[in-house]
């Protein structure tokens, strides 16, 4: 969970739920925000000592964007920006710090999810775009906590020997 493009990934993916609930005028900035932003930050080589800290703030912007989904009467154009550049920011740098610049190409595509979302939602049935949004809160909770947790005796760090 710390490497390539699954950590860019799912902040696409919760920055796609909460474009599903913003308003229409607010996509297009935001996507621009979220590519550029990232781009921009992913091809600054920052110290892999940060790599802790920088992770922590990706599980925590991850955590904060998928809860968005639950806010919809707040997501207004200026706020869904800013949740597009905080994302952008922390794709970037899990990028820079764990992998390289085409990763992030690689998670672009998982915020097209606001597209069928934007879909539901006109049916009716946004409530399966918070549940999966929430499943994505426990997955940063976990990525959080298992960095955390000390091996048990005997743990061999590679499972190879």
């Amino acid at each position: 969970m710390r490497g390539g493009a699954l950590p860019p990934a799912l902040l696409a993916a919760a920055l796609g739920f909460v474009l599903s609930f913003a308003p229409r005028s607010a996509i297009a900035p935001s996507l621009a925000v979220f590519v550029l932003l990232g781009a921009a930050v992913s091809l600054v080589r920052l110290d892999p000592a940060w790599a802790d800290a920088i992770f922590y703030a990706c599980w925590a912007s991850l955590i904060v964007t998928a809860l968005s989904v639950h806010l919809t009467k707040w997501l207004s154009v200026a706020a869904t920006v800013m949740l597009a550049a905080n994302v952008g920011l922390w794709a970037g740098a899990v990028t820079s710090v764990s992998g390289v610049p085409l990763d992030l190409g690689k998670s672009l595509p998982w915020i097209l999810l606001f597209l069928p979302g934007r879909w539901l939602i006109g049916r009716k049935l946004g409530i399966g775009l918070k549940v999966v949004a929430s499943w994505l809160v426990a997955v940063a909770v976990l990525g959080a906590a298992l960095p955390a947790t000390t091996p048990t005796p005997g743990y061999v760090g590679d499972h190879l020997e």
